[in-house]
């Protein structure tokens, strides 16, 4: 890839970013939150936003370095509470409807030495103060989507054998031909692959199972599903009527499990990187709902954390299914990124749920979500469960099964 060759896909991709992502109108508000070491696909994607009429991009710049140091050693009350001016100016971009575009490019491990409980505590604040965010995300009421950009210790993470600079050539590669930037229309091929996973939804969505058996090694599990569950694939809808597409790349179809119907056992099949941690080989056991015994065999003390947020992050939130045959799966590669992983392999996810898994659920208020079935929560954690071993048969409410996958494939 020449230097050439990639200012062109990057300016591609930032304007798959602006139009497929996010769907920028005019007059419309953009939130882009972005590492200072993307400094050009940040400019990119503001000039791509402002062709296409944005009315204003507010960027939020990261840095992985500063924020490890600020974790590790400010003032215990500065990481527990967050000021009130960040709670303000998200209830602004909640007010404008902004659409927020997120992308990803951090060290795996960026917080692997920092204490578990100042990590959590952090967590903790913000997922409280900034909770109507979460939620107007969560209902799709604003337009929101999560990409991903090459960054040099996430690059040397996945690829360690080669070089930094190859590296992190061949995770740009990567994230270039699974977002489809080098199909000739990448937007066309997007709204093409959108209308694939839109029909298998559809599908799932007449059948209206009750439950879902998941078997495997190591994995027994019956997850029960609301009544009038939604399931979605790809492309979602805001307040305003405007598709947008919440995840690049995506192979996914979705939708949320009964909050209280979750029995048996069931194991991971890839790493996870949260909290700047990683986490593998973990285990659950379910009973009505709930997480009563897990383990690790590695980041055992985060998951202990993850899980004690509060009483939602033991239930489930989502579930969906991806083949094993997915470009990202067959790619062999571990991204050690829930982005990219979680499109690798069917995935559960631990915390709140999207209300609109649920027919009418962004109408709803919190409390008739809990009672159509629906988990909250401050945090949403995937984790993968997939593989060429799995078995998942849909269970009817006579009781009747209908192979949904085998073998790690759709049946």
């Amino acid at each position: 890839m020449t230097k050439t060759n990639f200012y062109q896909n990057l300016e591609k991709y930032a304007q798959l970013i602006v139009e497929v992502g996010v769907n920028v109108q005019k007059g419309h508000t953009i939130v882009l939150s972005i590492s200072v070491d993307q400094a050009p696909l940040a400019r990119l994607i503001t000039e791509k936003a402002y062709d296409l009429g944005a009315a204003e991009v507010i960027v939020q710049w990261t840095d992985d370095t500063t924020q490890r140091l600020f974790l590790a050693h400010a003032d215990q009350d500065r990481i527990a509470q967050v000021p009130q001016y960040k709670v303000d100016q998200a209830e602004d971009w909640i007010a404008k409807g902004a659409s927020r575009i997120s992308v990803v490019s951090s060290d795996p491990s960026s917080l692997a030495n920092v204490p578990n409980e100042r990590v959590a505590s952090y967590q903790a604040a913000t997922g409280k103060a900034l909770r109507n965010l979460r939620q107007a995300s969560q209902a799709n009421k604003i337009s929101w989507t999560v990409v991903a950009a090459a960054g040099k210790e996430w690059a040397q993470k996945v690829f360690p054998n080669q070089s930094p600079e190859a590296a992190q050539e061949a995770l740009w590669h990567q994230i270039f031909q699974t977002t489809r930037i080098y199909e000739a229309d990448p937007i066309k091929a997007w709204q093409t692959h959108d209308q694939l996973l839109r029909e298998k939804a559809n599908e799932l969505n007449a059948e209206q199972f009750d439950a879902l058996h998941y078997t495997a090694p190591g994995t027994d599990l019956i997850i029960g599903l609301p009544a009038n569950h939604v399931w979605e694939g790809a492309g979602s809808f805001n307040s305003r009527g405007e598709e947008f597409m919440a995840n690049m790349p995506t192979e996914e179809v979705f939708t949320a499990p009964d909050v209280n119907r979750v029995d048996g056992y069931i194991s991971s099949t890839k790493p996870l990187s949260y909290g700047g941690s990683i986490l593998s080989g973990m285990h659950f056991t379910f009973k009505n709902g709930k997480v009563v015994d897990f383990s690790a065999e590695q980041g055992q003390e985060t998951l202990a954390t993850l899980l004690a947020i509060d009483e939602g992050a033991k239930h489930l939130g989502e579930v969906a299914l991806v083949p094993n045959q997915s470009p990202i799966s067959q790619s062999g590669i571990t991204f050690f990124n829930t982005l990219f992983d979680e499109n690798a392999s069917n995935h559960l996810a631990l915390g709140s749920a999207y209300a609109f898994s649920v027919k009418n659920g962004t109408e709803m208020t919190e409390e008739q979500l809990s009672q159509a079935g629906l988990n909250h929560s401050q945090t949403h954690v995937d984790f993968m469960v997939g593989s060429n071993k799995m078995n998942i048969d849909g269970i009817r409410k006579d009781g009747s099964r209908v192979p949904i996958f085998r073998n790690g494939e759709w049946a």
